[in-house]
């Protein structure tokens, strides 16, 4: 997409920009750049074999409408979603509020989504397509069990993906962070796991808003239950550095204002497990650099979604392009040596 294409897009209402962006991905005036990731950049979390380290996170692709357009712009695997069982419409609108000056966006769309059954028959329907695509399961509003809910998106999409997340980070449905707390999410974490059936991978995706004794029992809990890794961090509830209008909506932030709370946050947990759990560090990617300093600092992938609103769908190959050099400058001959060289 032209850089006159995202300002176009950025002229529109954010959720109406969302929706447009899908409409053109979908059709075929989408995008399709030349993209080839140069070999140091082949790498491997939790048994999952990337092209690069470069993924799509949840949240943008919520119906499963365009996971492979979004592989052809570069990525190295894509996280649609998040599903719940039953189809739900989200908050009211509007939920989704751009904060420009900052780079960042605050949404508090609540896990608006098709519902289990559509969306796990389009990914059925691309059974055999190359390329890694997992799914983001979350919990339905109203649900009275809400780890029942997490059980049957696993049992439902397991053969459809190449792995599962399991979202209890969203701040926008209510009391879902309450399920961080060890007791809650080791049960929780339990039941997800004797469910499945293969042994792909099923990752927990955790808020960046953590004290230490929170980032404790998250391990503590992800560990027993034997957990194939974390996904490093959801967006924030925190304010801390933004202004404008609509700084004060609800929802969580994401963007660049949120870079450095997740990195620490990533690093806190890579240096807690000593390097044993495997880590996607999200929260503020916006480059090739931010990209290495996430790896740098315990991250064996990393995800971007906000900065695509600002910099395009042009952003993933931008950043395909760059890290090889970026490696090599510091002395790095492939992706996981540099995992983890910050600390």
């Amino acid at each position: 997409m032209s850089k006159l294409g995202v300002r176009a897009l950025s002229l529109l209402p954010p959720e109406k920009a969302h929706e447009a962006t899908i409409r053109l991905l979908r059709s075929p005036l989408a995008p399709r750049p030349k993209v080839v990731s140069d070999a140091i950049l082949r790498t491997e979390i939790a048994g999952l074999d990337l092209p690069n380290p470069l993924g799509m996170a949840a949240g943008f692709d919520k119906n499963a409408e365009v996971p492979d357009k979004l592989l052809r712009l570069g990525f190295g695997f894509v996280e649609v979603g998040a599903v719940t069982p039953k189809p739900q419409p989200g908050n009211a609108k509007p939920r989704v509020f751009r904060l420009r000056k900052d780079e960042a966006v605050i949404n508090r769309y609540g896990f608006n989504n098709d519902g289990l059954e559509a969306i796990g028959e389009r990914l059925a329907a691309r059974a055999g397509t190359p390329g890694v695509v997992g799914i983001n399961l979350g919990a339905n509003k109203d649900s009275s069990d809400r780890a029942e809910d997490y059980v049957k998106g696993l049992v439902a999409l397991e053969p459809h993906v190449s792995f599962l997340t399991v979202n209890v980070s969203s701040p926008n449905t209510q009391g879902l962070r309450d399920l961080q707390g060890k007791a809650a999410l080791g049960e929780l974490l339990g039941r997800v796991l004797r469910a499945r059936k293969t042994d792909k991978p099923v990752f927990v995706k955790v808020a960046p808003d953590l004290i230490d004794e929170d980032k404790a029992d998250i391990l503590d809990a992800a560990t027993e239950a034997g957990i194939s890794g974390l996904i490093v961090s959801n967006t924030t509830l925190s304010r801390e550095g933004v202004s404008g209008p609509d700084a004060h909506q609800k929802g969580g932030l994401s963007g660049k204002p949120l870079f450095e709370r997740s990195t620490a946050v990533l690093r806190d947990f890579a240096v807690a497990s000593e390097g044993k759990m495997p880590l996607i560090g999200v929260g503020g990617v916006a480059s090739a650099e931010d990209a290495l300093t996430k790896i740098k600092n315990g991250a064996s992938a990393v995800q971007l979604y906000t900065a695509l609103v600002y910099q395009g769908p042009g952003l993933a190959k931008t950043i395909i392009e760059e890290l090889p050099d970026l490696l090599r400058r510091d002395g790095f001959t492939n992706v996981a040596d540099a995992v983890g060289a910050a600390l």
